[in-house]
């Protein structure tokens, strides 16, 4: 695949507009809040088994080195709003994230908020990616169909923890409070992809995140995953999961996520 094609395929469907707010006085108080952030980009070795998060996987795909994880670029975001709402944003918040065009490793990414409150992340002026982040998420809906995938039980250790101060995101919180960072919830709907759904390369494209409750870290976790829409696209095949986590018989989160599974 060429690095244009690849690019065109990364682009924002129009079929998933980013959310708007729509109340003036909502808009400002965000912007006022969220303040702008930057972060040299850094791809994790945790991400290296998928091959486009290594040098020889991203020349392979046209790019002069490794892609860095979407889920890292989240992460180094979510510092805005944990800055502005502290721990009740990681209790009951949300957010709806768009990756535009890839990071590469060592890129300074410059976190922006716009006037209508949007996040986004920049590499020399251009955009990257984009969130809408909501101090209270509305309930999800609780009923869901589809293709279901095989359950996700795991313990979160000290790298659930730490996951956001070695993408950049440097705030306390998470270590002073023992939970879990909340790029915690769409890594897992990552390894649904990753462990049942893909072999090869592969790119998360979206996903939109409720949080329901913190989850200390040392706590296990249970997570039920369903693929209610397979996409054909000019990138290649994509897929819709939604998912759902719990811990300790709570729920905790839950995730509409999409990736492209099979590049074209």
């Amino acid at each position: 695949m060429s690095c244009a094609s690849f690019v065109a395929g990364f682009v924002m469907d129009p079929a998933y507009p980013l959310p708007r707010v729509a109340n003036p006085a909502v808009r400002d108080t965000r912007r006022m809040e969220m303040q702008p952030w930057s972060v040299t980009a850094v791809n994790l070795p945790e991400h290296a088994d998928n091959p486009i998060h290594t040098d020889e996987g991203g020349r392979a795909a046209g790019f002069p080195g490794a892609l860095v994880a979407g889920i890292t670029t989240y992460a180094a975001m979510t510092h805005l709003p944990t800055t502005a709402w502290g721990i009740e944003w990681v209790r009951s918040g949300g957010a709806f994230v768009r990756f535009r065009h890839p990071v590469l490793d060592g890129d300074l990414v410059d976190c922006v908020v716009g006037a209508d409150g949007e996040v986004t992340a920049e590499v020399d002026g251009q955009r990257r990616a984009e969130a809408t982040f909501t101090p209270h998420a509305p309930k999800p809906d609780p009923s869901r169909s589809g293709e279901e995938l095989e359950p996700i039980q795991l313990l979160l250790d000290e790298s659930w923890s730490d996951y956001g101060i070695r993408s950049g995101d440097d705030s306390p919180l998470y270590a002073a409070n023992r939970v879990a960072h909340p790029s915690a919830w769409p890594r897992i709907a990552n390894q649904f992809c990753h462990e049942q759904l893909v072999s090869g390369s592969w790119i998360h494209v979206r996903s939109r995140i409720t949080h329901l409750d913190t989850v200390e870290i040392g706590s296990h976790v249970d997570a039920t995953a369903v693929v209610v829409e397979r996409i054909d696209s000019r990138a290649g095949e994509r897929a819709v999961l939604d998912v759902r986590i719990g811990s300790d018989g709570r729920p905790v989160a839950v995730i509409e996520h999409e990736a492209i599974i099979a590049l074209a």
